[in-house]
């Protein structure tokens, strides 16, 4: 059973480069939404909406965390436009503080990982992460459109 679920790990991990190389604005918008679905499910947990539910919790943190790791690559020059992308041109502009925010988001949530062993201590990694990723969405995405 071990070696099923290996394998199967194994091969999204090789659709997912595939995918990044292949359709970077795809890729990322996968990420981020495996990290909206994530955030979503952790704050229904703070307002008691859900139980506290540790799985759920380190599975947030792992996907942000490779989320972080993931997103600097996924923004080549050839990726400014198409696919509806919501990023903004000022990513490509200026680079460095884009990377930067992603190191902060990376940061934020490697500091708060092992913090959120209960809904209270959840409510405050929660909100430093999601500060993290206010950080960055609030000058590099563009509004959904409505």
């Amino acid at each position: 059973m071990k070696r099923i679920v290996l394998a199967a790990a194994l091969a999204a991990l090789g659709v997912t480069a595939v995918l990044a190389q292949s359709n970077p604005i795809a890729a990322r918008k996968a990420l981020m939404k495996g990290n909206n679905d994530n955030a979503s499910n952790l704050v229904k947990m703070t307002r008691g909406e859900q139980p506290y539910d540790a799985a759920k919790v380190n599975a947030a943190f792992a996907q942000w965390a490779d989320t972080a790791q993931k997103l600097p690559s996924l923004f080549p020059d050839n990726s400014k436009e198409g696919d509806q992308t919501r990023a903004t041109a000022k990513i490509w502009e200026t680079r460095s503080d884009f990377d930067a925010k992603v190191a902060a988001f990376a940061k934020a949530v490697a500091d708060n990982r092992d913090k959120a062993k209960n809904v209270d201590d959840l409510k405050i990694a929660l909100g430093a992460v999601g500060k993290a990723c206010d950080g960055c969405h609030e000058q590099y995405r563009k509004p959904a459109q409505r």
